[in-house]
Parts: C-alpha cells; sequence; structure tokens
C-alpha cells in the first residue's frame, strides 16, 4: 500500500521537459515509500484477501526492490536515454487487525509505513540515501461472501523524511480494493484509487494520480503460487507540471512458507509511457503474522 514514483515535468521546451524528467528521478523522485515506478505495485497477490469476525492480531511486512532508472519514456511515449541511477528500496509496515464489536463482519486495519530509499549515479558519482515520507492510515472491509472481499483504504503520506530523499509535499492516498478467490487455487487481488497531492516546496505542483494494480495468482502446490501483475497509473496535466502514465506487466512467485510467514518474487517492466520513468525492478516482499 505504497505510492508513486512518477516523475512530475515541467511545463515548456521538451528538452527541458526531458531534463527536468531525469533531474527528478535522480533526486527527489524516490522520495516515496513504495512502488518501483507506479503507485501500490508493491501489492502480491492474496494482498487484500482478508478476514471478518476474528480475533485481533498483527502483521509485519518487508517490501523491497531495486530499480535501474536506464530508461524513461518522453512526451511522445518514446523510450530515451534515462538517469542512468540505481535505486534500492525498502518499505517497513506494521498493520493493527481486529473486528468491531459492533459488526463482527467488518474488518479493520490501521498501518505505519517507513520507507528506507538508497539513490546512487555512478554517472557522476553522486548518493542520496535517508529515510522517506512515513505513511499511516486505515483500511475497511467486508465479505459479501465467502470467497469476495470488497474494501477502501485511505493513507496520509507526512513530508517529515530526510531531506535527500523528501519531496516536502503532503499526499493521500485513497483507493478501493478487492480480492476474488475465483476457484480453490485461482485468485484476483486488484485495487483502484487516486493520490491527491499538495504543492510542493520548489512550488511544483503535481497533478491528482489515478492508479490500478492487478495479480493474477495459481497455486499450483501448498507451497507455490507463481502469479502475473498488471499496474497502471496516469497523472493530470497542472499549471506546472505535464501529466504522464505508464503500463507494467510483470510476473513472479509467492512462496507459501509457513502458516504465518510467506515471501513474493517479482519481476516487472514497463510496456508503454509518457513523461514517466521506466520501470525495470525485482521487488521482494516478505510478510510475518503474528
Amino acid at each position: 500500500m505504497m505510492l508513486s514514483r512518477q516523475a512530475p515535468v515541467r511545463r515548456g521546451h521538451p528538452v527541458r521537459r526531458l531534463v527536468a524528467l531525469i533531474l527528478f528521478t535522480l533526486g527527489a523522485g524516490c522520495a516515496l515509500p513504495a512502488a518501483a515506478q507506479t503507485t501500490f505495485d508493491v501489492i502480491g497477490p492474496h494482498e487484500y484477501d482478508l478476514p471478518v469476525d476474528f480475533q485481533p492480531f498483527n502483521v509485519f511486512v518487508q517490501y523491497a526492490y531495486v530499480q535501474r532508472n536506464n530508461r524513461s519514456f518522453d512526451s511522445s511515449g518514446d523510450r530515451v536515454k534515462g538517469s542512468g541511477s540505481d535505486a534500492i528500496v525498502g518499505l517497513s509496515k506494521y498493520v493493527r487487525f481486529w473486528t468491531p464489536d459492533f459488526n463482527r463482519k467488518i474488518g479493520l486495519a490501521w498501518e505505519v509505513i517507513v520507507p528506507e530509499i538508497s539513490l546512487r549515479n555512478d554517472r557522476n558519482n553522486t548518493q542520496a540515501s535517508g529515510i522517506g515520507d512515513p505513511m499511516t492510515g486505515f483500511a475497511v472491509w467486508y465479505k459479501p461472501r465467502t470467497d469476495l472481499t470488497l474494501g477502501f483504504q485511505s493513507f496520509l503520506q507526512i513530508p517529515a523524511g530526510s531531506t535527500d530523499v523528501s519531496d516536502r509535499n503532503w499526499k493521500n492516498l485513497s483507493s478501493a480494493f478487492w480480492d476474488w478467490r475465483l476457484t480453490d487455487k485461482l485468485g484476483w487481488t486488484a485495487d483502484a484509487g487516486f493520490v491527491f497531492q499538495g504543492k510542493r516546496t520548489d512550488r511544483l505542483l503535481p497533478g491528482t494520480v489515478f492508479h490500478t494494480n492487478h495479480r493474477l495468482g495459481y497455486r499450483v502446490s501448498p507451497l507455490l503460487e507463481p502469479f502475473l501483475a498488471l499496474d497502471y497509473e496516469r497523472s493530470r496535466d497542472t499549471a506546472t507540471v505535464n501529466g504522464g502514465h505508464a503500463l507494467d506487466a510483470g510476473a513472479g512467485m509467492m512462496f507459501h512458507t509457513f502458516d504465518n510467514q510467506s515471501i513474493s518474487l517479482r519481476y516487472s517492466k514497463s510496456i508503454s509511457g509518457e513523461n514517466h520513468s521506466a520501470n525495470n525492478s525485482i521487488n521482494i516482499k516478505y510478510a510475518y503474522v503474528w
């Protein structure tokens, strides 16, 4: 349940827009807690496969990805040379789950998310690292039937991270989510929502971002669940920033290692885009329940 690394592009001459895109990707673009390029793309299979009528429990999740920023999309949708930076991003999340006594058919959760970010560019010998802007928020869901979960989540991202990796603006991420167990082995988990942003300290005003993320997994054994991933986001134009979009596809494997633990691995790559950095990342998710 994370954020976008889309690079806002200043309006103006195409060359200036491209330079702004590269500089943003190298600098503040990794100030976001979590996605290898597109909003919430760190989710895995069963991300929203949630119970109702349960005793309170806790979850710790560690997301991480390694991203090579060697390509990006220009205003014509063509792939061009990227900043050349390498990003290593971690995202530590604690979640408290409970069912309210007034309605045992509803589930609730509160989350605290802290990103850890490192950016390095060997082309110009620059490096930036630190704690990114933290996020906190809630989720609520219900199950109209045993194989279907429907819910809503909303998070506030606070501009309190390290100076080198924070873009210093407030954000709200709100989305609907669902999980549908199509058969006893096949499952679809997904979300769709918006990111609302305030003006940054450099006076850029990023546009509202729409995003949707989908995971289709098939459990071939008690241990293994291969899955396909599709992620999309589109941002609106503003007076200071050009809008953009990106469509990413990926494939991965979820390992159901223990009853209370799992590990997911995924490779993701951009298919198309415009005014947006190109995804080329390896993603890891580890979840522990107690």
